[in-house]
């Protein structure tokens, strides 16, 4: 996996429209933010710039604007963002963040169903490698 920089939470809410929407200009960046997100133009600007500078987004110019586009995939920032939780909160220990959402967390039949099957798939890897960890 390459280094992935660290994303805020408000970055977050850029490039899950950046995502979703690109190649994008500001305007429509700020017009697509959830209705409780009361962001100036110049502050979604601020974000932009930021993660220009993080190289997570590039742009090409379009007119007198750019249009930006991601560099980065949302699979990838989830997972890098997933192993840092799991790293800062739990020490790495997979098992006890599972738990501990699964404690907490109300599934549904299908919900399950998912999760065993995840489960059963990756019983099969380790199987098939010999692998007990």
């Amino acid at each position: 996996m390459p280094n992935i920089p660290k994303i805020s939470e408000a970055e977050w809410e850029i490039m899950k429209i950046i995502w979703k929407n690109n190649p994008i200009n500001a305007e429509n960046i700020a017009l697509l933010l959830p209705d409780e997100i009361e962001w100036t133009d110049q502050t979604v600007r601020t974000f932009i710039n930021r993660l220009l500078k993080k190289k997570v987004i590039g742009f090409e110019k379009s007119g007198r604007g750019y249009k930006y586009f991601p560099l980065i995939s949302e699979k990838e920032c989830i997972r890098a963002e997933s192993q840092s939780f799991l790293k800062r909160v739990f020490s790495g220990a997979a098992d006890m963040m599972m738990t501990n959402f699964l404690e907490d967390v109300k599934l549904s039949q299908k919900d399950i169903e998912h999760l065993q099957k995840i489960l059963n798939e990756k019983q099969r890897d380790m199987g098939s490698r010999g692998d007990d960890r």
